[in-house]
């Protein structure tokens, strides 16, 4: 069994977080509250994210700004709590590894802050290949990521199922001809979504149970 899993929205409830970052950054700014940015942004790396504020705001956007404010939050509030993490998590990753499961992740966040979520959730351990929105050319829903995590693998995409919970996510897995497996957070699937997908589960318990129940198509 091989697995690529996103990250953001899927093993950590951090897109939450990062609402509540981006309307502390929207406010300072002079912008109002801009925790709505985030449904716009799933799933996209930084270069992709920006272009999508500058068309959201203009020249009122000033990513230098952006970025300050919204580390800064997030620097207070990691400070105080643990990474979240999602729902079945441990109970996933220990039922793929017991079997001999290969494991990646395909995450838009650059690779500092990836890491650092993975070793605070004492979990950086079951991965054999982490890709980063930091480390590729093209951002989701370009299959470039998936491709890379099958890569590093070793295994072929055909083979392999992509555990994610935005659009952009899901048609980078299918694109790359992994299976996709949806696990909604911020945002439910439409009728495209719905097409390509191989299972939808309201957490990842409920994923580990499908796989051991062989479920999953």
């Amino acid at each position: 069994m091989n697995v690529v899993f996103d990250m953001d929205g899927l093993m950590f409830d951090t897109e939450r977080i990062a609402v509540m970052a981006w309307d502390y950054a929207g406010e300072r700014m002079g912008l109002g509250k801009a925790g709505y940015m985030v449904l716009k942004t799933l799933g996209t790396n930084a270069a992709k994210t920006a272009e999508i504020w500058r068309a959201e705001f203009g020249g009122r956007y000033r990513e230098e700004e952006l970025e300050t404010y919204t580390a800064q939050f997030q620097e207070e509030y990691y400070a105080n709590h643990r990474v979240p993490v999602k729902k079945g998590l441990y109970v996933l990753l220990e039922y793929i590894r017991e079997r001999g499961g290969k494991m990646a992740v395909a995450s838009s966040t650059p690779k500092e802050k990836v890491e650092r979520y993975l070793r605070d959730a004492g979990v950086y351990g079951y991965f054999s290949g982490i890709v980063c929105g930091d480390m590729i050319q093209r951002s989701k829903p370009d299959p470039e990521i998936y491709t890379e995590a099958c890569r590093k693998l070793g295994v072929e995409p055909k083979d392999t199922y992509a555990l994610e919970d935005s659009r952009n996510g899901l048609l980078s897995a299918y694109r790359a001809g992994c299976k996709p497996v949806m696990v909604p957070d911020l945002w439910q699937p439409d009728e495209e979504i719905l097409r390509i997908i191989v299972g939808k589960f309201d957490d990842l318990e409920q994923v580990k149970t499908a796989f051991a129940e062989g479920k999953i198509g």
